[in-house]
């Protein structure tokens, strides 16, 4: 079934279930709305199991388990017990780990934070600070390499991780967003450094300790006491169970928790501006950690000190997502009503359903118990303009520039469409029937979802513009301009000529061969000529291998982040060191083609040696540009 299909069969399903103007939030309509929507969701997504909860005022107004924790053993998910893998919600107990020791006066939010280090990282221009680790503006690329692992004995303790992994800078500290797991691992540490006790203990001592979160933990594997009430994750609720997955970035992802200890620190946050939990932040720290926002395009959503802004229909909602391979969860607080929503799914689902489920629950939840009606501005005089103005190809700001991930930049950006009419169109960026959005201008260089809540907004600088911020990325990411030298709208297709031309020269070799056979014709080359004709073949083997080899491992390490955990270093130096002979292999094609045009051949002949000269050229500039030749294995 077709992805935009089941999407939009399963979500018009779940939206005729959340029609209401508005509905009281208690006990018994909450219950009912979410039995009646979550048992479906699940079964047409192929995910296997989830809880949810909601606090209201104090309390837990509801706290419900659907599906299975493990498949094999039909185990229900139970709330209280069943253990899932939170990902990056883990960042929320970090920081506010960090705050903490902010409140105790042992960390300053803007100073250096190499001075609570033991080493140096590296920055570009002016300092890191701790607040750029928790806001992700610290400005660096994305790190692949440790960041999920599979067997315990190859898992790093925090201070090797935070000391072997350090990434590059690629923009100056508190500019750029840029979703960082270093950064808050690194946050982890300067909690680790300045208290003097370790990262996991000290979280069992000062947060989950206080709020009576005995079953919540960042040790990996997770403690012997809690290890059978955790859950499977799957990559779908009918395919095998996966492995346990080991977060290098320890505090900026191994959280482990129960539905029932979540709704203590939902409760416990909602509780702090107030002062009613001085034992976890007093209120001044919690209305700094809340309210601080960096916006890298307002007037789009922002982030705090660790929440990210999520408002919808006028309320005031902050909060965080967090993803594993197989975990995939949520927890909002809307903050100015006492109330806080927690969802976590084991699966990844059909096609992805877990993450498009978790966003719909979220907006249903607030539509249906915080109704607004959507906006309707009129457009701006100026929409056409500014509509031409932005249309092009953007990469996001989170991404890897001096490793061979850099490739996926190239295959993951983004086009921005201007229509005729002035609106936008971003294929990225769709709705819950799958289909990509239209967005009409409401202010200078500020557009609304047409017919929804979410704005997208350019930053502009010097007349130019620097790059765009919608709210669903909560002001961790930015969209930013790819120059034409970087576009995929000419290098794809250059690099799709150059593999077909490659496979041809391969190809012609034994075919070449059969046919000389058959008809007992000699090779007409002799001597010089025919060494460098049967070179330039192997050339476009090694050519082949090389980008062939590539794709491999980065397809096969982004379907399973546990490959870079070092299992692949041999791979990868092998393929380095055919990148270095196809640098060897020009020479090898440009000496082929000068005998060609020497000998007399024929016409077809010479444009055939030029156009090997032209493949190879083109394969070690692919290579050069995305990092994917060189002496490391730094990713």
């Amino acid at each position: 079934m077709r992805l935009a299909t089941f999407v939009g069969s399963m979500f018009l399903n779940l939206l005729l279930a959340g029609v209401a103007i508005s509905a009281p939030l208690e006990r018994a309509d909450l219950e009912a709305w979410l039995d009646g929507l979550m048992p479906n969701a699940l079964r047409s997504g192929d995910i296997a199991g989830a809880v949810v909860v909601v606090v209201k005022d104090g309390e837990v107004l509801a706290q419900k388990g659907y599906g299975y924790a493990d498949v094999t053993t039909q185990t229900p998910v139970d709330p209280e017990r069943t253990l899932f893998r939170l990902g990056s919600v883990a960042k929320l107990v970090t920081d506010t780990a960090v705050m903490q020791q902010v409140e105790a006066g042992k960390i300053d939010l803007d100073a250096d934070v190499n001075q609570y280090l033991d080493f140096k990282v590296p920055t570009l221009g002016k300092p890191v600070t701790v607040r750029n680790l928790i806001t992700h503006t610290g400005g660096y690329e994305e790190m692949l390499h440790g960041l999920m692992f599979s067997d315990p004995d190859t898992l790093p303790n925090l201070e090797t991780f935070v000391k072997k992994t350090k990434p590059d800078p690629i923009f100056p500290p508190g500019e750029v967003p840029s979703y960082c797991n270093y950064c808050v691992a690194l946050a982890g540490y300067v909690v680790q450094r300045v208290s003097g006790e370790d990262f996991d203990d000290y979280l069992d001592r000062h947060v989950f300790a206080p709020l009576d979160m005995k079953r919540s933990t960042f040790r990996q594997p997770v403690p012997q006491a809690l290890s059978a009430d955790l859950s499977q994750g799957y990559r779908r609720g009918s395919s095998p169970a996966g492995y346990f997955e080991l977060v290098g970035p320890a505090p900026a992802g191994s959280l482990t928790s129960s539905g029932a200890d979540m709704a203590r620190f939902m409760i416990a946050h909602l509780q702090l501006e107030s002062g009613a939990r001085p034992d976890l932040l007093g209120p001044d720290t919690a209305r700094l950690m809340y309210r601080s926002m960096f916006q890298a395009a307002p007037p789009t959503h922002g982030n705090s000190l660790g929440f990210f802004d999520r408002s919808r229909n006028g309320r005031r909602v902050i909060g965080h997502a967090g993803d594993t391979q197989f975990f995939h969860s949520d927890m909002l607080l809307f903050a100015d009503d006492g109330v806080g929503l927690f969802m976590s799914f084991n699966s990844q689902g059909k096609e992805g359903a877990a993450y498009r489920l978790r966003d719909a629950l979220f907006e249903l939840f607030a539509d249906r118990y915080f109704p607004a009606a959507v906006p309707n501005e009129p457009a701006t005089s100026t929409a056409v303009e500014h509509a031409r103005e932005v249309a092009g190809l953007y990469a996001t700001s989170r991404r890897a520039e001096t490793t061979f991930f850099n490739v996926v930049s190239l295959v993951g950006q983004t086009q921005v469409v201007a229509k005729e009419d002035g609106t936008l169109v971003i294929p990225h960026l769709t709705g819950a029937n799958g289909e990509p959005k239209s967005w009409r201008e409401v202010a200078p260089y500020v557009w609304r979802e047409v017919g929804g809540h979410e704005r997208l907004a350019a930053r502009i600088e010097d007349g130019k513009i620097r790059f765009l911020g919608f709210d669903s990325a909560g002001g961790i990411e930015v969209l930013v301009p790819v120059p034409a030298s970087r576009s995929s709208a000419w290098i794809k297709p250059l690099m799709l000529v150059t593999i077909a031309i490659l496979i041809a020269a391969v190809v012609s070799w034994p075919v070449g061969a059969l046919t000389r056979r058959y008809y007992r014709a000699p090779l007409d080359r002799t001597g010089l000529a025919k060494l460098a004709h049967r070179l330039v073949r192997v050339v476009a083997i090694l050519g082949l291998t090389f980008l062939v080899g590539w794709m491999v491992v980065v397809q096969s390490g982004l379907s399973n982040l546990a490959s870079f955990d070092g299992r692949l270093n041999g791979g990868l130096t092998l393929l380095h060191i055919v990148g270095l002979l196809c640098i060897a292999g020009i020479g090898v094609t440009i000496w082929n083609a000068k005998l060609v045009f020497t000998s007399g051949a024929k016409w077809w002949s010479k444009l055939w040696s030029v156009t090997l000269v032209g493949a190879m050229l083109a394969v070690v500039w692919f290579g050069l540009a995305f990092n994917l030749i060189g002496l490391t294995l730094r990713y």
